[in-house]
């Protein structure tokens, strides 16, 4: 590339208002407050991350460096007594080796965060990069706003050649908006009216709009500006496409654009080409995009699985906008998708290769996880046990001296794992409220089985965070390795699925997590929690 377009494209980046939002470095105070919000129109109190400017629909972008030592000082400010006033967070996909107290779960890792209080998240980030989210990991907290991007970059970055521009401007957030406040619709569970039943769906509030970096329209609603998102002509970007959703999984495409992925869920792959991304809650993908059409207006398309479909007066869509574009809304139209991602056609870039012996059942540990629905108690459960939150969280207990499944609460959903073992997780598919996507915290692992295969890959599987169990007869594999003690939650990131049981907790290693030793101020949550009353616990309707 001519130097005076590198240094034409550097000047357009630095001149650009920030499409993503607010961004914060490795060291930083993170503010949890409320406030009314309309971010599609239509009005409604949220639970916001932010800075000390204020909070917005999006968190801010958390930035670091690989290698950094991250210190993020929550501070929470809730004071609406209708919505849940404590708050705990996840820094989803990060492995917090040596440092779970610092993972984020509610009753698993640690107790919530009182309001008028704060707590200082520090946790190193010794071997990983890539692009990474945060979260509210208490009831479905999450799914009322407070959710953001986190990405970790690094300097020696093997993919660095294939783009010129990598920056705020280049984050994509994907979210699922609902008019009423999550806590409503968990205390309301049994009101039909808040509650689509149905074998496809499971019980689960239905989105009204797309959010795509915090903007969204809904059907029949007001025509509010769509985000926009501008590239300069001839440069390749580098776009982090992150699922903050709390259910939908979302097809997402650029009119006219085809996408290379790089990396996935924080780990780096081989350049696959797709023109279209089927992502899940909680996944992220990085892309490489060429902006080297015409220069004009293209939509961005992110179409739910469930919920207003479509894209009829600008739903489930953003702006990509070239700059000497004219400033209106794009007219182009959406191709068939002729490439697809499959995930199978995934593979890590370094170190490829499920851990221990290939060949289904030779693992160290294998454990199927049989997920069902129980409607008598409309809970979920995993070998026939739902998730409930212990009054205690599980890495307390153990530090107290609990260590094996029968000592460690809640029963049946606590499986202990012994260190530096191979484990292999059987996961079938459930129809209702499927596909489920499931998430292991403190681990990536390698998806021996993925969704849509019956063909089993030890050699080169793609190694991510949240897999989707699929439908149907798929039986959804995985494997790792444990060498991360900790308490490590494994769930739906349907936050509603979660919240009525989809949920285990692997155990791992308990004689080094007992050894473990969190700060002071994570030893005095508990109490100060317990201490609350119910109307400083907030969700009083």
């Amino acid at each position: 590339m001519a130097p005076f377009v590198r240094a034409l494209a550097c000047l357009v980046v630095l001149a650009i208002t920030n499409a993503y939002g607010a961004s914060v470095g490795n060291n930083a105070d993170i503010y949890i407050a409320n406030k009314v919000i309309a971010p599609d129109g239509f009005e409604r109190s949220g639970v916001l991350a932010g800075t000390a400017a204020g909070v917005d629909v999006i968190g801010p972008l958390i930035r670091g460096i690989k290698g950094s030592r991250f210190r993020l000082n929550v501070i929470n400010q809730l004071s609406d007594t209708s919505m849940l006033k404590t708050t705990s967070i996840h820094w989803h996909g990060f492995f917090q080796e040596g440092s779970s107290w610092a993972d984020g779960p509610a009753f698993v890792t640690q107790c919530p965060i009182a309001s008028g209080d704060s707590f200082l998240y520090d946790f190193r980030v010794p071997d990983q990069a890539g692009t990474f989210w945060y979260h509210a990991h208490l009831s479905t907290q999450y799914c009322d706003g407070l959710r953001g991007a986190f990405v970790v970059y690094d300097l020696l970055d093997p993919h660095r050649l294939r783009y010129l521009v990598d920056n705020d401007d280049t984050v994509i957030t994907l979210a699922d908006w609902v008019r009423i406040p999550g806590y409503l619709h968990e205390h309301f569970l049994h009101v039909l009216q808040y509650h689509t039943v149905a074998p496809q769906a499971g019980l689960v509030p239905v989105p009204d709009s797309t959010l795509i970096n915090g903007r969204g329209r809904y059907a029949g609603g007001p025509t509010v500006p769509l985000a926009l998102i501008r590239v300069l002509w001839g440069i390749k970007y580098r776009f982090r496409l992150v699922s903050v959703s709390c259910d939908p999984n979302y097809t997402f495409s650029i009119d006219g654009h085809k996408m290379t992925i790089i990396e996935v869920d924080g780990i780096n792959t081989k350049p696959l080409e797709v023109d279209s991304i089927q992502i899940f809650a909680g996944q992220r993908y990085s892309f490489v995009l060429h902006a080297n059409q015409r220069i004009e207006n293209y939509w961005i398309r992110a179409n739910p699985n469930l919920g207003t479909r479509g894209f009829e007066g600008g739903l489930n869509s953003a702006i990509l906008r070239y700059y000497g574009a004219p400033n209106r809304d794009p007219t182009t139209t959406q191709g068939t998708s002729t490439n697809p991602l499959t995930e199978t056609n995934l593979v890590p870039l370094r170190d490829a290769g499920a851990p221990g012996v290939p060949g289904v059942g030779n693992a160290d540990v294998s454990i199927n996880l049989a997920m069902a629905f129980d409607f008598p108690t409309l809970q979920f459960t995993i070998n026939g046990a739902p998730w409930t939150s212990p009054t205690s969280p599980v890495l307390l207990q153990i530090i107290s001296g609990a260590s094996s499944a029968a000592d460690l609460l809640p029963p049946g959903s606590i499986y202990t794992l012994p260190p530096n073992k191979v484990v292999e997780l059987s996961i079938p598919a459930l129809a209702i409220g499927g596909p489920h996507p499931i998430h292991l915290h403190g681990h990536a692992f390698d998806v021996v089985r993925s969704a849509g295969s019956s063909t089993y890959n030890y050699q080169n599987p793609v190694r991510r965070d949240v897999v989707s169990t699929g439908t149907g007869s798929d039986n959804v594999t995985i494997r790792f390795k444990t060498d991360n003690p900790g308490p490590w939650f494994l769930h739906c990131h349907i936050d509603w699925h979660l919240e009525i049981g989809l949920a285990v907790v692997f155990a791992e290693d308990t004689a080094s997590t007992a050894r473990q030793r969190p700060p002071q101020s994570w030893s005095n949550l508990c109490p100060i929690y317990d201490s609350l009353t119910e109307e400083e616990k907030g969700g009083i309707v």
